[in-house]
């Protein structure tokens, strides 16, 4: 392949990401013109989509548990900060009622597997679809499809397109909309890989397409009509911007361009002025006990908005709210924690503190906003163990792990 040329390399139909940077990418790959970075960052991804050959598939019916519905079908999960206040005994059981313990997991919750199942077969399904669209190598998109149908469209394993049990409290039965954040703040990559997939993917067939298209059509009604969805809506802080994200991603992958345009505009002008204070800040997320991983969490989410928001002609970045707030202002608030970890940052972070989950939003500062102060601050902070991997993706990637 090594008179590949970036400019004959097929430019696929992404939503988030952008179709004609993979493709440039793809070409500088296939003709030996890459970067050393986005060597590397492919080597990774490789690595990743490996692994996944072998693993899974994955369904939620794998669960040792039945949601209320009586339908295993149905996603289910436990909400992660919630612990029993009282000893378990033969006449309460569950130690109820259980209480929030902000930021503090409970290992309780990785008993129902949907939600450890979910990350990984969406992570799998994303780097899968990617591997193949810059190798070729059908054995890549042979596998994401498999994942995808088990996950999705084989009627003995798919999973109901509804967030109904999700992040579930033992001993309530009220209706909360938080659990839908498992959905939201992950998704998306998922639907980029359709996108991908949708590029000419052995294995991918239109079958598989007309189904993931009726599954997401019956997805985003519930996402948008359900009383969880209504509630996550109104959410002011990264639950309402992660749903926002998802939405508009969902419509433009179906084509409703009008729609998803105005949800990320609408985003804009109610979420900015909440969020972002003139200084920068994020008032909402510096409250809770792991206030640095849950700032950034919130830039993902809008580093993802953009991104969609730019395939879709809205510029997030060149955006300032009525108080002054612009996402590039924010962005460099995370400068001086970014380099010089905990000692730079005055507010809660119970457990460790991990500069290089900054990483994503800088660079989608750097490239797109020309931001020289967030392009400076990547040459000199920790990167993420595992491998920089936005050369190759250029996109903002979900944190891991996921929290609430």
């Amino acid at each position: 392949m090594s008179g590949t040329t970036a400019a004959a390399q097929p430019v696929p139909h992404t939503i988030v990401a952008d179709g004609k940077k993979l493709a440039q990418i793809r070409g500088a790959l296939r003709s030996g013109h890459a970067t050393a970075a986005q060597r590397a960052a492919l080597n990774t991804v490789l690595a990743k989509a490996d692994d996944a050959l072998t693993a899974g598939p994955w369904s939620v019916l794998d669960k040792p548990t039945t949601p209320p519905s009586g339908d295993k079908h149905d996603y289910q999960s436990q909400a992660p900060y919630q612990w029993a206040s009282q000893p378990k005994t033969p006449d309460n059981p569950q130690g109820c009622p259980y209480v929030n313990r902000d930021g503090e997991r409970n290992p309780e919750a990785d008993a129902i597997t949907d939600h450890t199942y979910r990350m990984v077969a969406w992570d799998a399904i994303y780097y899968l679809s990617t591997a193949w669209y810059y190798t070729g190598d059908a054995k890549y998109a042979r596998r994401a499809a498999l994942d995808i149908r088990t996950w999705f469209l084989d009627p003995a394993t798919r999973m109901n397109p509804n967030m109904t049990y999700s992040q579930i409290v033992p001993c309530k039965n009220t209706i909360s909309g938080t659990g839908i954040i498992d959905s939201t703040q992950s998704f998306t990559q998922v639907v980029d890989a359709f996108a991908l997939l949708d590029a000419g993917a052995p294995g991918w067939s239109g079958r598989d397409r007309s189904g993931i298209r009726d599954w997401l059509g019956r997805y985003l009604t519930w996402m948008q009509t359900s009383p969880q969805a209504k509630l996550e809506l109104a959410a002011t802080n990264n639950h309402g911007t992660f749903l926002d994200l998802q939405n508009a991603t969902i419509a433009a992958y179906l084509g409703k361009t009008a729609e998803a345009r105005g949800i990320v505009t609408d985003a804009l002008h109610k979420r900015f002025p909440v969020q972002f204070d003139a200084d920068g800040n994020q008032p909402l997320e510096l409250t809770r006990t792991i206030s640095w991983h849950y700032v950034n969490f919130n830039l993902t989410a809008w580093g993802r908005m953009a991104e969609v928001g730019h395939n879709l002609g809205v510029d997030v970045w060149g955006y300032e709210a009525s108080n002054g707030a612009t996402l590039r202002k924010v962005v460099d608030r995370l400068i001086p924690a970014a380099l010089n970890g905990a000692p730079s940052w005055p507010y809660p972070q119970i457990g460790v503190f991990d500069q290089s989950i900054a990483a994503d939003i800088f660079h989608a500062a750097a490239d797109e906003a020309r931001d020289t102060d967030a392009a400076n601050a990547l040459e000199r902070m920790p990167l993420p163990a595992g491998g920089d991997t936005w050369p190759a993706r250029v996109t903002c990637f979900p944190l891991d792990p996921p929290l609430k």
